[in-house]
């Protein structure tokens, strides 16, 4: 790798996927090891020519002799370009460009709801919060659970035919369920917890699809897949108290999300 010197990527300390990403870079020699600063320690200096308010939802990076800032897409196309020129010709074609802007935002927006952690710094690096991207994000993240689990049921020969209206159903379902118990929060947590409750569903999701591809390939007996299934739901059960405790939310949302499930097995079994 070529290493990209003098140049400093601005990220979020106490976001998980920030601290993995950046640490990358400089691992794998492509930025050096002053490559990476966290936002709270951003000096007086640099906040002359960082837009601190920009630098919170698009990553910055940050030329130490020229005095200049990069955000966002932007930024990363220029590390990654520097090793791989091509990476970075395609990145700028207006089409791609415009879809890698959007999507850089789309995680950007939602970085605090797909890996939150508790907050350590009193300055904070928290991205605006966005209704648009917030509410793709709970979409997308409820589209992709219904059609994972309508493949994953298709193996589980022990309960009635699974259709795809049906998970939709249920998915769409855990969201209303909890909504009952946390109508007395602002808007914003209310978005902030279901933003949770759905990445809560992405990755028990992502738990089923070893074995929905091996299943594809070679015959899994019915009492692994569900064994599998189980241990993939207790999972998600200790994901879902462990975020609730970050966002200092009521212990029994825990329970409710539990007894939804437990409700749902029952209607699907009698039916």
């Amino acid at each position: 790798m070529k290493t990209l010197n003098n140049q400093t990527l601005i990220y979020d300390e106490d976001c998980p996927m920030c601290n993995i990403y950046t640490s990358g870079f400089i691992k794998a020699k492509m930025l050096d090891s002053q490559g990476r600063k966290s936002f709270e320690n951003i000096t007086i200096e640099e906040k002359n020519y960082i837009d601190l308010d920009r630098a919170k939802n698009e990553i910055a990076l940050v030329h130490i002799k020229n005095k200049t800032t990069l955000y966002g897409i932007d930024s990363l196309l220029k590390i990654i370009g520097y090793s791989f020129p091509w990476v970075e010709k395609t990145g700028t074609i207006k089409p791609i460009n415009f879809f890698l802007k959007k999507f850089d935002k789309f995680i950007s927006y939602n970085r605090k709801v797909i890996a939150p952690s508790k907050i350590k710094n009193n300055i904070q690096c928290t991205p605006d919060f966005n209704v648009k991207y917030r509410t793709l994000y709970i979409l997308f993240a409820t589209l992709f659970t219904a059609i994972t689990l309508f493949q994953y049921s298709k193996s589980i020969v022990l309960l009635p035919k699974a259709t795809f209206l049906r998970e939709l159903f249920l998915a769409i379902g855990q969201i209303g369920f909890q909504y009952l118990f946390i109508q007395k929060l602002s808007k914003q947590k209310q978005l902030n917890y279901i933003g949770n409750l759905v990445t809560v569903s992405v990755m028990g999701s992502l738990f089923l699809l070893p074995i929905i591809f091996l299943n594809k390939y070679i015959f899994l007996n019915e009492y692994l897949i569900l064994g599998w299934f189980s241990l993939t739901v207790n999972l998600m059960v200790l994901e879902h108290y462990r975020r609730t405790t970050i966002l200092e939310l009521p212990k029994h949302l825990t329970l409710t999300w539990i007894l939804y499930r437990v409700i749902a097995l029952i209607i699907i079994l009698t039916l």
